[in-house]
């Protein structure tokens, strides 16, 4: 349970992230994929969500955006929301502060996007602040799926999304190679459970207010 959801110590160690989004009286969650975009996966994900008639919000590796502009642009125009994942995927306890945000940058020059995610939850407390600072808005999750795993199978991650996820949960698959086995057969079954279970689904908003005027981030 310590990576499928993440404990309230942990939550509480970056103040001002967003981790889940309970709008009272409504029952919803909010699908997100890190990583992408890649051209192996990616275009089925927009497929999926095509037909099941969802939007998502993408948290992009710049270098990838670079390599596959045509693909970025398709997610966008597709109406689905874009963030930050740096540009070379960097895990923030690795590097100093001032060599993570320069990344990041780099990454947002190509994203245009204010909202950040750090690629494997890794991040220092000074970093965090220091984006906050610079005006990005940290998302990060309240159920991780675990599909990147290969030691998991599609049905165990499709247990991980029944098991953890509840209203306002942001829950984390990834457009990447090394989850595209699980990704496959678990992201449709796990769409279809939530959808049978009641669940809206929401894009992560850019800022605090307009698109959500209820929204209640919560730290639990």
């Amino acid at each position: 349970m310590l990576i499928e959801q993440p404990p309230q110590a942990y939550r509480m160690l970056f103040p001002g992230a967003v981790w889940r989004i309970g709008e009272p009286g409504r029952k919803r969650v909010f699908l997100t994929f890190d990583d992408g975009p890649i051209p192996e996966v990616t275009p089925w994900v927009l497929d999926q969500l095509d037909h099941y008639d969802i939007k998502a919000t993408f948290f992009c590796v710049g270098d990838n955006v670079r390599k596959h502009p045509d693909l970025f642009r398709q997610v966008i125009e597709k109406g689905h929301h874009v963030g930050n994942h740096t540009f070379n995927h960097l895990q923030g306890w690795k590097h100093t502060p001032k060599k993570f945000l320069e990344n990041t940058d780099l990454a947002r020059e190509l994203i245009n996007s204010p909202l950040f995610r750090p690629p494997h939850g890794h991040m220092r407390i000074k970093q965090c602040r220091e984006l906050q600072q610079a005006g990005y808005r940290v998302v990060m999750w309240d159920v991780v799926t675990r599909d990147y795993s290969r030691f998991l199978t599609p049905q165990q991650v499709l247990g991980n999304v029944r098991h953890y996820t509840r209203n306002g949960s942001i829950i984390v698959f990834h457009d990447s190679l090394k989850a595209e086995r699980n990704l496959r057969e678990a992201l449709p079954r796990s769409i279809e459970w939530l959808l049978a279970e009641g669940y809206s689904f929401g894009l992560i908003p850019m800022r605090d207010t307009l698109e959500y005027p209820v929204e209640m981030t919560e730290a639990i």
